[in-house]
């Protein structure tokens, strides 16, 4: 198992913040060349630490919600949730335990295009319903 240090958890919270930020510069913020800085970020992702670099559009062009799905009894989710997770205006699904199966977290461009969203996961097999919060802000 790969484990991350205090200099590759610093690098992480960097490109957290601004993952365009030049490795030039976070070099010279934690005294680290450029190419150290990039041997790490490589690294990293080859671990899989690093998924991908996104791009986080500002709230004025987006929508954004979390969709809350409930599974019928005994239904097996896996496939359903890779399903939902490969939808195109879904960001992230997460399994969960409890009364909420899981939570997909939605960006679509517009209110329109968030119900086609949620209509189209109401479809998959398994799906008993779903219950959806548009995000009105984010605080941090």
């Amino acid at each position: 198992m790969f484990t991350l240090d205090d200099v590759d958890v610093k690098i992480l919270e960097i490109l957290k913040k601004d993952g365009r930020k030049p490795f030039v510069e976070i070099g010279k913020a934690l005294g680290l060349s450029e190419g150290a800085v990039r041997r790490r970020v490589k690294l990293m992702q080859e671990k899989g630490i690093i998924k991908r670099f996104t791009v986080e559009l500002s709230k004025d062009f987006v929508v954004n919600a979390v969709s809350f799905i409930y599974f019928e009894k005994g239904e097996h989710s896996k496939d359903v949730l890779q399903k939902i997770a490969e939808m195109e205006n879904v960001e992230t699904v997460y399994e969960l335990t409890g009364r909420i199966d899981a939570i997909a977290l939605i960006s679509a461009r517009n209110i329109s295009e968030l119900n086609r969203c949620i209509d189209d996961i109401r479809k998959f097999e398994g799906v008993r319903a779903t219950e959806t919060a548009v995000i009105l802000r984010t605080i941090r």
